[in-house]
């Protein structure tokens, strides 16, 4: 079975290099994950991953531990749709 995380690994991280605090890949997953578990908002997605941290550190590495819900809305709003949606698609 492909890492789900492959899919997104072509996917272009718009954050200026030296304020990347999260892995864009990781971030991709938590949201992912959070929203297939019923998370309606950038909070729901924080509490989340701060609930989850354990099962998450498992298979991810969280070098910034779990994101804020700030960061999680920057960060995929920022994203190019298209190349989002590719992601998807293969």
């Amino acid at each position: 079975m492909k890492n789900p995380l492959e899919y997104f690994s072509e996917l272009r991280d718009p954050r200026v290099e030296r304020t990347r605090e999260h892995l864009l890949e990781e971030i991709l997953l938590m949201v992912i994950a959070a929203v297939l578990s019923g998370a309606g908002s950038w909070n729901e997605i924080e509490d989340y991953g701060r609930a989850k941290r354990p099962w998450l550190k498992g298979f991810l590495q969280l070098p910034g531990g779990i994101p804020s819900h700030d960061t999680f809305n920057r960060v995929i709003s920022e994203l190019d749709p298209a190349e989002l949606e590719r992601g998807f698609a293969d």
